[in-house]
């Protein structure tokens, strides 16, 4: 069976595979000083318009969310994010194990709010409190949702009215740019953002994210802070080479817009049978399904478990460059069948 348990449970696109082989064989520099890692840099920076931007390659998006917050925060510094953001949920406490507490707020739909900054703000306000530098969201968010142009708009400017680093986890942001509900552009990523990163694990990469580092007063010493982490990789071109791949032909927004394409298709049939599937805009569904119904779906298909109500069970099914109609033709003629 096909399983919708995430997005990275396929080594990686096939282009991936053959520039890999192409390169093998050459000498080159490493720790991310190659021909491949600068000249994918310069791909990103075309993309997203951000010329005078840093690009670093790192791993994962856990090891790239922690090397960039504790790069941007001092000791007594915290960061601001959404209850159900990845940092405090699935992160294993590798922020607050860097240093730096963070304060969370509820949000709405997945979405840190201004409203949310205002309210952190007013809390954390002397000496004897942490003080909040950095807001962190995530685009797409854990549970599908978007972020609108003018939310991100008003989120910029909040951060910048009070002197606060706006940081974007974009572990599925391919997900989010190719949402036909999506109306941020590409460039407007770079003008919002003081550092967002680039996800290229869920979206056909073997390994990798591409991190962006915008704002001129975190340029200089971010490869000090890799290396002192642990996020410095001697064969730093394996990043380079893939990314540099990635980004040709568009190949990176295509992938992402399949996925969501496949989710539309799923989500699409599942309502077809009337489950009452979440109306998420990118390739993470959830829906709520009687207890032993939900651990089949999880045995057969690799659903993840994401709330557990006791007589009910809400799973969470995610598409990827990979899955193809026919894989949820499967999923949905069990479903009817059951």
């Amino acid at each position: 069976m096909f399983s919708f348990r995430n997005d990275y449970n396929v080594l990686c696109h096939e282009n991936i595979i053959k520039a890999l082989i192409n390169a093998n064989g050459k000498q080159l520099d490493c720790y991310g000083l190659d021909e491949y890692s600068k000249e994918a840099s310069e791909r990103i920076k075309d993309i997203f318009d951000c010329k005078n931007s840093e690009v670093h390659f790192l791993c994962g998006g856990t090891q790239t969310n922690m090397v960039m917050i504790s790069y941007m925060l001092r000791d007594y510094e915290a960061v601001l994010a959404c209850s159900s953001g990845h940092i405090n949920i699935h992160e294993t406490g590798s922020v607050e194990g860097s240093g730096h507490k963070i304060y969370t707020c509820k949000g709405r739909d997945g979405k840190v709010t201004p409203q949310d900054i205002r309210d952190a703000l007013i809390v954390n306000c002397n000496e004897h409190t942490v003080k909040i530098k950095m807001v962190y969201i995530s685009n797409s968010t854990e549970i599908g949702t978007i972020y609108s142009y003018q939310e991100l708009k008003e989120l910029s400017e909040e951060c910048k009215k009070n002197n606060l680093y706006l940081f974007i986890d974009g572990a599925r942001l391919g997900a989010a740019l190719t949402s036909k509900y999506n109306d941020v552009k590409r460039e407007d990523i770079a003008k919002i953002a003081d550092a967002f990163y680039i996800g290229g694990t869920k979206n056909g990469l073997m390994i990798g994210e591409a991190l962006v580092i915008v704002n001129k007063e975190l340029h200089g010493f971010f490869r000090h802070e890799m290396k002192n982490k642990g996020a410095m990789i001697a064969k730093g071109y394996l990043l380079g080479i893939e990314f540099n791949e990635i980004f040709k032909d568009d190949l990176y927004f295509k992938l992402a817009s399949h996925t969501n394409e496949m989710a539309y298709y799923l989500k699409d049939e599942l309502r077809k049978i009337n489950i009452d599937v979440n109306d998420s805009p990118t390739n993470q569904l959830f829906a709520f399904f009687e207890r032993k119904k939900a651990l089949d779906l999880i045995d057969k298909f690799g659903l993840e478990l994401w709330t557990d109500l006791d007589d009910k069970i809400e799973v969470r099914f995610v598409t990827s460059f990979k899955t193809e109609k026919e894989d949820v033709d499967v999923l949905i003629n069990y479903l009817k069948n059951y």
